[in-house]
């Protein structure tokens, strides 16, 4: 599997477990964060503690989404971005943005860093 190919299954991870439940969720970004992290949310949210970004992870699940458009920049060894649009919906609410996840090498393993969407 390429690095390209990992990143967009483990972006992909991460959606199918805020699907599922709020704690798949939190348990999935537990794993997958970096140990600093920032995320910049709709309406203006911004987090950066890494147990407060965890904890934002548990609201109600997905009940559907669609990814389109990944692409993967490397911006080195250990730094990769994950761009794509994605459409879901939970209840009778849509929700379509760009995203942007930025990953950096930790432990051996991919941690996502930093997170942006922007709706559209």
């Amino acid at each position: 599997m390429t690095v390209e190919q990992e990143l967009v299954e483990l972006e992909r991870a991460g959606w199918e477990a805020l699907s599922t439940s709020a704690d798949a969720a939190a348990n999935f970004y537990r794993e997958a964060l970096a140990s600093r992290v920032r995320m910049l949310l709709p309406g203006g949210m911004v987090i950066d503690d890494r147990r407060q970004a965890i904890e934002a992870m548990r609201g109600a699940p997905w009940d559907s989404f669609e990814l389109t458009g990944e692409r993967v920049l490397l911006l080195g060894d250990a730094c990769a971005a994950v761009t794509y649009r994605a459409v879901a919906r939970r209840g009778d609410q849509d929700y379509t943005a760009l995203f942007n996840s930025t990953y950096v090498r930790e432990e051996d393993r991919w941690r996502l860093a930093l997170h942006q969407q922007t709706p559209i």
